[in-house]
């Protein structure tokens, strides 16, 4: 490193932080992304790559009727009103010119699919991997510095009480003149922070990035920063036991026309609600497996490579059996036959004589979809359990991205965004708005971060 002091310190070079750095960096600001793994991505890099947006060029192009209005009511919604209205409104005001942005950097949009919690179809599928690389290539070009294996362990403060700084691997000094800005993710690898703030959660597979051990969350915490939705964390339902980090499994035909049953081919669950409640869920099951069932039908809307619906893959992995018969696929996964038949022929009777669902489903997703049989052969049953994928409460900030303490007082001179924050999504989240609140509040940042940077030169 050339010097020991930069305009703006930026901890982790996930989605969030990719997004503050490169759009400060463009600003004119010095920028030193601290990354504590040997090379960009995080959780980011392992997630399906989905973003929620509105009002863009992909939905235009669809067809699809959207709005703010029903963006913010689903966000809401699923969050289960306790979202802080503040931080919801600061992602709607600033989404379609962080989508913009984006496109500008030459991230490329895909199909836009409608999936948890939204009822409308906003999830912009992307290719992780490549927007974040494109993000770290245009934050070079501008100046920016990257620090790689460069573990964080302590914020610097001066005596007024500012955050000054970092201490990176116990032994180096990195003084920030503007700010410092967590962007290091959540604890989905630490069982000890797990243990305390979602001990309910510990029977779920561990995933995210394998530096996401809470660091950031920690260093806040020492400083006294407040905390939201700490008590709603959840993992995601939808994967094969086997997944690896290697090759993510997730899906969720429960939205395209399945069905969720237990280990006793018995429903417990009203499948149209969020992937995070359904995850919580299936905790609660003998051995927190439950089997996605679905026919032909659902099988067809397979598409190979866009996450969340790639049965294709699954299916050469050999983790998808299917059968002629639903008896034959009882006996395959090891459920009573019997009862997975009895289960299957209720559920089509309550959609062909238009009775009550026996778990209250009406809808495919999120009050949206007509409901269709399960008759068609062949049958298939993916066994899934809950994936912790993402812990999504964390460090209280405001809408300029601004940590605040436990009394709800600004922290001067840190910053946070992403999967450290907490507050934005409430008791559980849209596809596609965990990437884009990093996205969106990382440019928001870098936006406070530079006017900042404008008023102390003018002043």
């Amino acid at each position: 490193m050339d010097n020991q002091e930069a305009d703006v310190i930026v901890i982790g070079a996930g989605i969030a932080g990719l997004s503050t750095a490169a759009r400060a960096a463009e600003q004119g600001l010095g920028v030193v992304l601290v990354e504590k793994m040997s090379a960009i991505g995080g959780s980011s890099a392992m997630s399906g790559g989905w973003f929620a947006f509105t009002g863009t060029q992909e939905q235009q192009d669809a067809g699809i009727e959207d709005s703010i209005e029903l963006f913010r009511s689903d966000l809401r919604k699923v969050g289960g009103y306790r979202n802080n209205p503040a931080l919801v409104e600061a992602y709607m005001d600033n989404q379609l010119q962080t989508y913009e942005w984006l496109r500008a950097k030459g991230v490329s949009f895909g199909e836009v699919e409608i999936s948890s919690g939204q009822s409308a179809p906003r999830g912009h599928s992307t290719r992780i991997r490549e927007v974040l690389q494109l993000l770290h290539e245009d934050f070079t070009a501008n100046g920016g510095e990257t620090l790689f294996d460069a573990r964080v362990t302590a914020l610097d403060r001066n005596a007024d009480g500012r955050v000054t700084g970092v201490i990176i691997n116990d032994d180096t000094q990195l003084n920030a003149v503007l700010g410092v800005v967590i962007a290091s993710g959540g604890f989905s690898r630490s069982r000890e922070l797990l243990s305390v703030f979602a001990p309910e959660q510990l029977s779920a597979i561990p995933y995210g990035g394998p530096g996401n051990t809470g660091d950031g969350l920690r260093m806040g915490w020492k400083l006294g920063a407040g905390m939201a939705d700490m008590s709603s964390i959840s993992g995601t339902y939808g994967s094969h036991p086997e997944t690896t980090d290697e090759q993510q499994e997730l899906l969720t035909s429960y939205y395209m026309g399945g069905i969720i049953v237990n280990t006793d081919a018995r429903r417990f669950v009203d499948e149209s609600v969020d992937y995070k409640t359904l995850g919580s869920a299936v905790l609660t099951q003998p051995q927190a497996l439950a089997f996605q069932i679905f026919d032909a039908p659902v099988r067809a809307k397979s598409h190979r490579g866009i996450a969340l619906k790639d049965m294709d893959t699954l299916e050469d992995l050999g983790h998808l059996p299917s059968a002629d018969t639903l008896e034959e696929l009882a006996g395959l996964v090891g459920i009573p036959a019997d009862q997975l038949v009895g289960t299957v022929d209720k559920y089509n009777a309550a959609i062909r004589g238009g009775e009550a669902d026996e778990v209250g489903r009406t809808h495919l997703c999120n009050g949206v979809g007509e409901l269709q049989p399960i008759e068609v052969g062949p049958f298939y049953a993916y066994p899934a359990k809950t994936l912790m994928t993402t812990t999504y409460g964390g460090l209280t900030f405001t809408p300029q991205g601004k940590v605040t303490d436990v009394d709800g007082e600004v922290i001067d001179g840190l910053y946070a965004v992403g999967e450290v924050t907490g507050g934005f999504h409430g008791a559980a989240y849209m596809t596609g708005s965990s990437l884009g609140k990093g996205s969106v509040f990382g440019c928001v940042v870098a936006d406070t971060l530079a006017s900042s940077y404008v008023g102390a030169v003018n002043g």
